[in-house]
């Protein structure tokens, strides 16, 4: 089997997903064109030697739908003959982007191929393209529905996590957010969005909060816990873990992930198509595996997908030198570093979606470049990126710096 090497990753800023966002005047092709522009003109690549474009898009409907890879490849002067597929496994569709392109290239039936995704937030509403999970009773009841935000406050309670755990987790992803930014660590991979007239719409992570700290979340009632009692969905998780006697909402719009426009590209290809192409390679795809999860707890999957990735690589979690955990909620990394024992240090160390977002399809790809920059940066070796999934599922990869 060939290795699948990464040449290139790129990506766009994050902007607030809210018709005030900078990033609200910017269609879903124009996110998309903007990441697949940027990687063909900083690597400089013969189309032709593209065999395939691989996109996530988590709700692909209305200007998002009709196959967004394949219209965005057109509109960046690939030339017709460049495919592009659009995937969806929520959360994680970017990250398998990069997975079923680099499984292409490793079964040997393509040479090069760009594994992404994309999300416009703030123009498709999340939820849009709908789902038989929420109103389906064949499938809501016996997987025990509910929304995310209450699966991540039933992992705060069965796991012990309170509302300050939470919070002060969320101040740290700000923190090291507004660090990272300080110190440039991103200037490699983000692209600015620019108009027809080449002036910078956003060239910054528009969502972070930078200021945050304790007691400006302390301000903020819980989001979910209404809902969770009004729609009995409270009743729906004690039913699914009846060892809890009841269900603590601990989380808000400040410990939970944005909301945000953006895309990413991430070029992968054999030894040979980056010979082909004048291109060194920056990092091998080592492993890569998905698993389902507990649909009712929902986000506990990076944990158990892990587990099963680390068995198959042949590689124990201290093998890991740095790790992306998306930061849908502050209860899934809690979780995480709570599983394996892990030192914060290795995780997420430049923040995360608390305070940066996450645009849905675009996410995997996006943290996957973050972890491979940040390898360069300290001269590492390894690290693990993963995310949890709605529905119960997690995705997680395996990079090696050359």
């Amino acid at each position: 089997m060939a290795d699948a090497f990464i040449y290139d990753a790129v990506r766009t800023p994050r902007g607030r997903g809210k018709a005030d966002g900078a990033l609200h005047e910017v269609s879903t092709l124009g996110l998309a064109t903007t990441a697949l522009s940027a990687l063909k003109a900083r690597n400089g690549f013969d189309t032709h030697l593209i065999d395939d474009v691989v996109m996530g898009c988590v709700d692909p409907v209305g200007e998002a739908g009709g196959d967004i890879a394949r219209m965005a490849a057109l509109a960046s002067g690939y030339g017709d003959h460049v495919p592009g597929i659009q995937i969806n496994r929520f959360c994680a569709s970017g990250l398998d982007a990069v997975n079923f392109a680099a499984a292409q290239v490793m079964s040997g039936q393509h040479g090069m191929v760009i594994g992404g995704g994309v999300e416009a937030m703030s123009r498709v509403g999340l939820g849009a393209s709908g789902g038989a999970w929420p109103v389906d009773p064949m499938i809501a009841i016996p997987a025990y529905f509910m929304p995310q935000g209450i699966s991540a406050d039933l992992i705060a309670t069965k796991y012990g996590f309170t509302r300050d755990d939470c919070d002060a987790y969320a101040v740290t992803s700000q923190k090291r957010a507004a660090a990272a930014w300080g110190d440039k660590r991103f200037a490699k991979s983000v692209v600015p969005v620019r108009d027809v007239n080449g002036l910078t719409i956003l060239d910054h992570d528009e969502h972070m909060r930078p200021t945050t700290d304790m007691q400006s979340l302390a301000a903020l009632k819980p989001s979910f816990q209404m809902m969770a009692e009004q729609a009995g969905f409270n009743a729906v998780a004690l039913q699914a873990h009846p060892e809890i006697e009841a269900l603590n909402h601990v989380h808000h719009a400040g410990n939970s992930s944005g909301i945000v426009d953006g895309a990413a590209a991430v070029l992968v290809g054999s030894a040979e198509a980056g010979k082909a192409s004048g291109l060194k390679p920056r990092a091998r795809i080592r492993a890569f595996v998905n698993i389902g999860s507990e649909p009712a707890m929902m986000l506990t999957g990076p944990v158990d997908v892990t587990k099963k990735l680390l068995s198959r690589a042949k590689m124990s979690i201290s093998d890991i030198d740095i790790f992306e955990v998306n930061e849908a909620f502050a209860s899934v990394v809690l979780r995480y570093l709570q599983a394996f024992d892990l030192s914060p240090d290795k995780v997420n160390v430049n923040g995360g979606a608390i305070a940066m977002g996450h645009p849905l399809g675009a996410t995997g790809a996006m943290i996957l470049g973050i972890a491979l920059d940040e390898l360069e940066r300290s001269g590492k070796s390894t690290a693990l990126i993963t995310l949890c999934i709605g529905g119960g599922m997690g995705t997680a990869t395996i990079i090696e710096r050359v």
